[in-house]
């Protein structure tokens, strides 16, 4: 054993090898078990950390790529706001993130003192509370495809909020430290002035550069789609760089990076090709922050890391659920957005480390801390994979937090649906769903199209089709659709990667189908030829295999034309 360790410490090279060979097996355990990718990834660092196999030694390099890949995911999540999108979400994102935050800080200081903590110890761990883990929820998201759900881009909207909380606090105490070393009074106001400058010369630059810039310089570059995505990381990696310079974090000058480049046509096809590298990247800050974690700290911190644990997942998501019920969301929209926020952050981590640095806190603090990260972010991985399993079993109980007129999200599903009876309903406007329902339209069926998506279903009305807003997993939507008369239900919904047992939005439409005595046919498209036999038994009446018919078909006119020829 001594031997191999000494071989894999002999170089970084051997270093990663050693990673990424352990990241594959643990991997491979954890799919065969059925845990979602990010705890086996977690679990990887652990092992690989100096409380077990002692791998990672180089933590510089392993850093180096984590920052790259925090960068990079960021990046990409820019590359998704709309500017519109922001100004339309504003007030929820502000008025949940600020008041998650408020009440998390306050009652997290409240029982810190209860569990016998000092104040500023109390004060400490209560700030480091407040912060949920972007990264993660924007991860999960994106396996689940819910980026650009409802439910989705409010949580993105409340979490950069807290992105810029987390961003004060740690520039203060930065500030604060550079104030003890100096023994200067004004000096982390002064600094922190200092950063505020800089950030809106920053975010003035970015916007001089969409709007003048942007589009001619990336129509320029797509001539190569080499040169595309080479531009695309170095741009992501020279603001997250200026912005950790600057003094505020590399986190939102990599957001930047990707909202200076979200108006420009090219969005797409940049997220299509760095979609792997980010998942590649990812898996080394997960190994970062797992290495970090000092077991030894843990044992004592048992009780009051299970105290702030529950008060974590089950706390914050009810406040997040208060605040979007006041203003007019419905129960299950912000049931799904305040599950994103029931875990805690690396940046929790991290900002204890820096009181520690300080004197301000005691390791025992940051074990505590570390301790309560494990439970939330492992615990809230698996409750947002399963959010809608799980909302199914509590939904009775949720009535108490949505408005008896839930205006918000009426107002999203208006009906402009012309009066009468629909042919066929397609579920999902990705770009088969799109396809399909073109055709369909063609041939002279009469089409109402459903979308989560708030923006495609308004493109759609504004081409002058039947659209209606919604998702096809809640069972109270389903139940409202105006079903009589409709010869065919066809879902085009993509399904993420844990399965077609778990969770599956398709799954989920034939319940909901069955529950209102739907008659009519059921098509269901999958990429997965495996997954037929399930979907039949559920009650599918046909499966589309996009791949598979379109090969066929292109084989029918391949054939057809050779028959033309040699006539």
């Amino acid at each position: 054993m001594n031997i191999v360790s000494d071989l894999i410490h002999t170089s970084p090279f051997y270093e990663v090898t050693a990673l990424l060979t352990l990241a594959a097996a643990v991997g491979l355990v954890g799919m065969v078990l059925r845990q979602p990718m990010i705890v086996s990834f977690i679990a990887v660092g652990v092992l690989a950390g100096p409380s077990a196999l002692g791998i990672v030694q180089t933590h510089e390099h392993i850093q180096l790529l984590a920052e790259l890949g925090i960068a990079v995911l960021l990046f990409l999540v820019g590359l998704k706001l709309d500017l519109k999108l922001i100004r339309t979400l504003g007030p929820v994102a502000l008025a949940t993130g600020l008041g998650q935050v408020t009440f998390t800080s306050v009652l997290g200081f409240i029982i810190g003192l209860a569990l016998g903590l000092s104040v500023i110890t109390s004060v400490y761990v209560a700030i480091a509370l407040t912060f949920s883990s972007t990264i993660i929820i924007v991860k999960l998201l994106s396996d689940k495809r819910e980026v650009d759900s409802l439910h989705g881009r409010i949580a993105i909207g409340f979490l950069i909020v807290q992105d810029v909380v987390v961003v004060l606090a740690m520039m203060a105490l930065s500030a604060l430290g550079v104030g003890v070393e100096e023994g200067a009074e004004g000096t982390a106001l002064g600094h922190i002035a200092t950063v505020m400058l800089y950030g809106l010369l920053m975010l003035g630059f970015v916007l001089l550069f969409i709007r003048f810039i942007a589009t001619p310089l990336v129509s320029r570059i797509a001539h190569s789609q080499e040169l595309l995505i080479t531009f695309a990381i170095a741009w992501a990696a020279l603001l997250a760089a200026i912005g950790s310079q600057l003094g505020f974090s590399k986190e939102l000058g990599g957001l930047l990076a990707g909202i200076s480049l979200a108006s420009t046509p090219f969005r797409e096809a940049i997220v299509a090709r760095l979609s792997s590298l980010r998942d590649f990247l990812l898996l080394f800050f997960f190994i970062a922050l797992g290495s970090q974690l000092d077991l030894s700290l843990l044992g004592a911190q048992i009780v009051p890391a299970v105290v702030f644990s529950l008060f974590v997942l089950i706390g914050n998501p009810l406040i997040v659920m208060i605040i979007m019920g006041l203003m007019g969301y419905r129960k299950r929209t912000g049931f799904l957005a305040g599950l994103t926020v029931a875990q805690i952050s690396e940046f929790s981590l991290i900002f204890m480390a820096m009181g520690l640095t300080l004197g301000h806190v005691s390791a025992n603090s940051l074990g505590l801390v570390t301790l309560v990260g494990l439970i939330t972010i492992s615990l809230s991985v698996y409750m947002i994979t399963y959010s809608h399993s799980l909302y199914a079993k509590l939904e009775p109980l949720l009535g108490v937090f949505e408005r008896r007129n839930p205006f918000r999200e009426l107002k999203l599903e208006e009906q402009t649906i012309p009066a009468g009876q629909y042919d066929v309903l397609v579920f999902g406007l990705g770009r088969y769903g799109k396809a399909l329902a073109h055709y369909l339209q063609e041939e002279g069926f009469k089409l109402l199209v459903v979308d989560f998506n708030p923006e495609v279903v308004k493109q759609w009305r504004n081409q002058g089709s039947a659209a209606i807003y919604g998702d096809a997993c809640d069972p109270a939507f389903v139940a409202g659709l105006p079903l009589k008369g409709v010869k065919w239900i066809v879902s085009a919904m993509p399904q993420h990667d844990i399965g077609v047992t778990h969770e599956d939005p398709r799954l989920s439409l034939i319940e909901g189908l069955k529950q209102q005595n739907y008659t009519g046919g059921i098509a269901i498209s999958t990429q997965h030829a495996h997954d037929q036999d399930i979907l039949r038994e559920r009650g599918a009446t046909l499966i589309l295999l996009p791949f598979y018919d379109a090969a066929h078909q292109a084989v029918a006119r391949l054939k057809k034309h050779m028959e033309s020829t040699h006539a």
